[in-house]
């Protein structure tokens, strides 16, 4: 039997092994345990993090429990092994796991049409009828994406965002035909929420609690939806505010709402890997961690991050694939919390990692580096393999045929054009800044090199005719160590021509923006401008706008068929014309144009009103109201967001409980609320 972190408080272990090895033992112990302490400081003192909660389960029992940071900064009250997060997007493997639960009843079959257990799903796309549950848990079902409006919310259960998915998908279309590749996709989770109640009867709260929870013995795992004390969730804060933020609830439940502890997670990860058959059999937990992403396009498989199961990001997580060891993962993030969960079946050993700030990124790499040293002290590797080293690219003379991969390269959200020259391309930064811009020259066998000889991009001609723009990445962060990331980023795209009205129409949108309508004024994203402000961008002799293809005057239609991460969240545009005002319709939410924005008043008193329609207010900051001081007094229902001339947040009444803000200059004010709210203004 391999050796136990907990040995060295087991009697029996105490009776038959020496005192010197017991020791040893314990002395192993501690050099894990301070080792995975001092890398959680880190998280804190450098990577944005406030608190941090880790646990490990090793063949049934939490063999380390530990955390560091506070629960709440202002009583410096630390995080603790009972102090609750949100798991993010972990929780689509409750939702997978509660949908096996009812495969194993008879009551699901993954591979029948989705119509068969959600009677009214319909799409505006005869396909959506092969749609299956697989692959709503593989993400291969070819729905744009995520309906993100009015989902994370301050202190607020509001269900709208669930109540409404069905009626926005009516009017919607598919990216792709059904199971033609896998691309993360948050809708599809949402359906299967929607489905475990449909075919269960019960509401998920009410499910997750009966077949989960309670089974399982976690008194810490909960929905928005569910009563308990909300004093045991960990504090959240804003980096521009110092006081904490309210509650967060991500009212996208199936996709990304459960609160939890990395012990309760951990012992989870007990009924993924097969260990509870009475709740969940083992051939269920078996199937869910067979390499799914492999039925339809993908990224060749060298060693990666990212290889879709049901509901796992991965099944064949990179570095433990190198040592021959199958871990699988799952990352999550809100907008405040952040987890992991990686877990190894062969040896019954799982670990969770959850956070208040930071990145999901992070707290994987952290479980990572600490599982790896687990498995060196139990001799299942013999030791750990340094970091890679890479070394500056030796430039090699390009084949003259790679000069027709350039072009235009488009992802959702923007076109890019990529010149290959001279045995050279520059390309902007990528993976979200963790790769910076720099320039890439040929160093032989398809592939160009960053100087620093840490990431490989190349060219891909896939089965369906497409081009892809191909990124290996190795990428090391200080302390944490190194992860990799293989991704298709761009897909070449044809030129689209247009006619002469599309043309003008489209042109004299270029740099416009859009501020969102219907967004309600509890939303998080009021923190995060670009989740409420469209700034559009018109490549007019190309015919694409924020990386759609423009069709006519007034409507653009996503292009990207994208398999991995980068083809998420997909958008069509839809423009009208609204009480003389233009108006643009993505993913079923409206947005003004900002030149339809009128200034706030110059003078001392005022009010404002929301419409009937509910829907929120913009005004602009001219030089007759800027540099003065705002005192609203606002309706319990409503609140307001101030922003300056860049786009930041200067100020959000539902996050701070302030009520007055000095106005910048070139900014906007938005107020929100339920129709009919009154807000009287004051400007001093």
């Amino acid at each position: 039997m391999k050796k136990k972190l907990i040995s060295m408080l087991c009697t029996a272990v105490l009776v038959v092994i020496p005192m010197t090895d017991v020791r040893a033992e314990a002395n192993k112990v501690g050099v894990i345990e301070d080792r995975a302490g001092r890398l959680a400081t880190e998280m804190v003192q450098n990577y944005g993090v406030t608190g941090l909660q880790y646990a490990i389960m090793d063949e049934g029992k939490i063999v380390l429990s530990d955390s560091v940071g506070f629960q709440d900064k202002a009583s410096q009250t630390p995080v603790n092994k009972d102090t609750m997060f949100g798991i993010g997007s972990v929780s689509k493997m409750v939702v997978t796991a509660a949908t096996m639960v009812l495969v194993d009843s008879g009551k699901v079959d993954l591979d029948q049409p989705l119509t068969s257990y959600i009677k009214d799903f319909e799409m505006a796309d005869a396909r959506y009828t092969q749609i299956t549950p697989r692959m709503l848990m593989n993400h291969s079902s070819g729905l744009y994406g995520t309906h993100y409006g009015n989902s994370m919310l301050f202190d607020d259960t509001d269900t709208r965002n669930h109540d409404e998915l069905l009626l926005k998908l009516k009017s919607e279309k598919l990216k792709s035909n059904p199971g033609a590749y896998s691309v993360y996709c948050n809708d599809g989770f949402q359906l299967l929420e929607i489905l475990v109640e449909r075919v269960s009867g019960l509401s998920y709260s009410e499910f997750i609690a009966k077949f989960i929870s309670d089974p399982l013995q976690l008194k810490a795992t909960k929905t928005p939806l569910d009563s308990f004390d909300r004093n045991q969730l960990s504090e959240t804060y804003w980096p521009s505010f110092e006081t904490k933020l309210p509650v967060e609830n991500a009212n996208i439940i199936g996709a990304g709402g459960v609160y939890s502890t990395a012990e309760e997670l951990s012992q989870f990860a007990e009924m993924l890997i097969g260990n509870k058959p009475d709740i969940l059999s083992k051939s269920a937990a078996e199937s869910m961690r067979k390499h799914e992403y492999r039925q339809g396009i993908w990224v060749s498989e060298e060693r990666n991050t990212f290889n879709y199961g049901l509901g796992w990001d991965a099944v064949a997580l990179a570095p433990f694939s190198d040592y021959g060891i199958t871990a699988l993962a799952k990352g999550g993030d809100t907008m405040l919390y952040h987890a992991s969960l990686i877990t190894i079946p062969e040896h019954d050993i799982s670990m969770a990692v959850l956070s208040s700030g930071g990145s999901s990124i992070y707290n994987q790499m952290f479980a990572t580096k600490v599982l790896l040293e687990v498995l060196e002290d139990q001799g299942i590797i013999d030791e750990i393999e340094p970091d890679q080293i890479f070394s500056p690219p030796v430039k090699m003379k390009m084949p003259a045929e790679f000069t027709a991969y350039s072009g235009l390269y488009g992802t959702v959200g923007s076109t890019l054009d990529i010149e290959v020259k001279n045995g050279e391309i520059a390309l902007p930064a990528m993976q979200g800044g963790m790769i910076p811009e720099q320039n890439y020259v040929y160093t032989g066998e398809g592939q160009f090199t960053s100087s620093d000889g840490s990431v490989k991009v190349s060219f891909e001609e896939e089965s369906n005719n497409k081009v892809y723009f191909k990124v290996q990445a190795n990428i090391t962060l200080p302390a944490l160590g190194q992860t990799v990331m293989n991704t298709y980023d761009y897909q070449k795209l044809e030129n689209n021509s247009l006619d002469t009205a599309s043309k003008e129409k489209w042109k004299a949108r270029n740099g416009s923006k859009y501020y969102a309508l219907d967004e309600k004024i509890t939303s998080i994203f009021y923190l995060v401008p670009t989740m409420l402000i469209k700034n559009l961008t018109v490549d007019v002799e190309n015919g694409y706008a924020n990386g759609t293809r423009v069709v006519d005057p007034d409507n653009a239609e996503n292009v990207a068929q994208i398999p991995v991460m980068n083809g998420r969240d997909a958008f069509d545009l839809h423009f009208r014309t609204k009480n003389e005002a233009e108006h643009l319709i993505q993913d079923g939410q409206e947005y003004i144009a900002e030149e339809a924005i009128t200034p706030i008043f110059g003078g001392k008193t005022g009010i404002t009103t929301i419409p009937s329609n509910g829907q929120a207010r913009w005004y602009a900051i001219d030089s007759r109201s800027a540099n003065k001081t705002l005192t609203v007094d606002s309706p319990e229902s409503g609140g307001y967001a101030v922003y300056n001339a860049k786009g930041e947040v200067v100020q959000f009444s539902k996050a701070t409980n302030q009520q007055s803000t000095l106005l910048p200059k070139g900014g906007f004010i938005v107020f929100g609320g339920e129709a009919g709210d009154v807000f009287k203004i004051q400007l001093k």
